[in-house]
């Protein structure tokens, strides 16, 4: 009785039957780049994101100079990259998440300032 090959499961299936939830599980533990992707569209998000949804949830429950007052308090969301900064097994995704968040915010900034820049210029 000899064994065919097409009897016998290949070798990658053999190795993570254990542990493999779906076909692409390989990738999220094992990819070099799924925690610098994933971790710097996170920072993305989070510049671009929580600001905008912390402000809205302050003016859907308070009046407006409420709302104002306490927006500074959204600074408190910047412990989620510092503890992921903190742990060595996130460590790879927070600092790509800071890299994101830095390099969102810096060109938020530059296209403001030049937008601002040829509205005042050319104004007159």
């Amino acid at each position: 009785m000899t064994t065919d090959q097409s009897d016998r499961a290949p070798d990658h299936e053999v190795e993570g039957a254990a542990d493999a939830k779906s076909p692409l599980d390989w990738w999220h533990h094992s990819h070099p780049t799924f925690a610098a992707l994933t971790g710097f569209f996170a920072g993305m998000v989070f510049v671009t994101a929580v600001p905008g949804g912390f402000a809205g949830i302050l003016r859907l429950m308070f009046p407006y100079h409420r709302a104002e007052e306490l927006f500074p308090l959204v600074a408190i969301g910047l412990v989620v990259p510092i503890a992921l900064l903190t742990k060595r097994k996130t460590r790879r995704f927070g600092v790509f998440m800071v890299i994101g968040m830095v390099l969102t915010a810096l060109v938020v900034l530059g296209v403001a300032s030049l937008v601002l820049y040829f509205m005042v210029r050319y104004d007159s």
